[in-house]
């Protein structure tokens, strides 16, 4: 590894070096060396490289999108995760924590729309959250990203939401017949 001072990718990353600071560039990122402080990483501690085109595949095929949309496209179960909507400037572990916070409620709609819980490595995690900081690259972002098996699922949620409705309003409809 080569001792580099290297604001402008870690900027790209997002993370904040102090000026002068030297960092570590490594295949799989930057790190910061020397002592802690906001926005350095602590000894042994490494950021993955963050890849949102990348990231945009997965936020299809590991079926985020059946929740989530992004430009229009996807579920709407849980929030859009439109970059316009993002803070300008976000910490990647801030992100994780508010899907952490969210756990109970994900896992249990993965397991009903999906069949099984999402498993994500940390470097997938990485790129999905860099996706959906990326307004350019999710301005590529459209249905024929979303593998048909995902798709269907996208579909058969809104259909099943539909149906419920149609219930509903026949309900509504007899009661107010027999009355």
């Amino acid at each position: 590894m080569k001792v580099v001072t290297v604001a402008l990718i870690a900027g790209a990353l997002g993370i904040s070096i102090a000026a002068g600071q030297e960092v570590l560039a490594t295949s799989h990122g930057v790190m910061g060396k020397g002592t802690m402080g906001e926005g350095m990483m602590g000894q042994g501690l490494e950021m993955p490289a963050m890849d949102p085109a990348r990231g945009r595949q997965l936020f299809a095929s590991k079926g985020c999108v059946v929740c989530h949309s992004v430009n229009g496209v996807g579920g709407e179960d849980a929030p859009p995760l439109d970059a316009s909507t993002m803070e300008s400037r976000m910490n990647p572990f801030e992100f994780a924590a508010k899907m952490w916070r969210g756990a109970e409620a994900m896992i249990y709609l993965q397991r009903e729309e999906l069949g099984e819980q999402i498993e994500l490595t940390g470097q997938e995690l990485a790129d999905i959250v860099a996706f959906t900081h990326h307004a350019e690259e999710q301005r590529k972002f459209s249905e024929s990203d979303v593998p048909p098996r995902i798709r269907k699922l996208i579909g058969h949620m809104e259909e099943g939401e539909h149906h419920e409705d149609e219930g509903e309003h026949h309900e509504d409809k007899g009661s107010h017949e027999s009355n």
